[in-house]
């Protein structure tokens, strides 16, 4: 499919990660100051660690809830930019994210695919029955689909899981004539194979937003550097425009 947008606006794919979120007051995962450098990773984001302390696991999970439910916690500016293209982009604009924050639901996007799970959200182990759960969680609460007690979990992809929604993913990344990175270290699988799919099979347009360049940098054919809440409104404003 053509990258010229300026002729035939095609569709766009947008994957973002927690760079995105972190002007919001939302802790970002890998940088110096990260999540997994004061939390063990094994210990709270795989199932090996909730079958070892469920309620470890729970009470992690139940701070970060609870941490997004703080009124200080809100979209930025960035957040909103996505929304207005996707309301304004006379092709489709499917939203991609890593996060497990609902900060893009709250500005207003609506195509989106969490592919880590969601937050607020949990399911049972014994009968996937998915709920949302924006509230504490612990091992006495009762599954409302089986009724049994102890088999809620939350509705995250832990490291050893398969993201979600992937063959949608990989569909669209095949069928779209840009790819926008924003706010991603680039060294998370399968996310971080995006943009080389998506230069071997459809030789779309690559863009990548962020603090500074990722890992995998060298990938993209552009890049804009800098706070995710002044790029990214920048570069929507530019490809509503026709001049990005």
């Amino acid at each position: 499919m053509s990258s010229d947008t300026s002729t035939r606006p095609g569709n766009i794919v947008i994957l973002t990660g927690a760079g995105i979120s972190k002007e919001s007051g939302l802790d970002t995962f890998r940088c110096a100051d990260g999540i997994w450098s004061r939390v063990n990773l094994e210990d709270v984001a795989t199932p090996e660690g909730f079958a070892r302390d469920p309620e470890l696991v729970h009470a992690f999970y139940n701070a970060r809830r609870e941490k997004l439910s703080d009124p200080a916690v809100q979209p930025n500016a960035a957040h909103a930019a996505l929304a207005r293209l996707e309301a304004e982009w006379p092709a489709e604009v499917l939203l991609v994210t890593q996060n497990i924050d609902d900060l893009h639901e709250r500005a207003g996007s609506r195509e989106i695919i969490h592919m880590h799970g969601e937050l607020n959200k949990v399911r049972c182990q014994a009968c996937e029955h998915l709920v949302v759960w924006p509230d504490a969680l612990s091992l006495e609460h009762t599954c409302a689909g089986c009724g049994r007690k102890g088999t809620l979990r939350p509705h995250v992809v832990w490291f050893g899981e398969m993201p979600l929604e992937m063959e949608r993913i990989y569909d669209a990344l095949s069928q779209c004539s840009l790819f926008v990175s924003i706010g991603t270290s680039g060294q998370v699988y399968p996310a971080a194979g995006f943009v080389s799919h998506v230069r071997m099979y459809t030789r779309a347009r690559t863009v990548e937003l962020n603090l500074e360049p990722s890992t995998g940098a060298t990938l993209f054919e552009e890049a804009f550097y800098g706070p995710a809440s002044g790029v990214v409104p920048a570069f929507v404003e530019r490809l509503l425009a026709g001049r990005s």
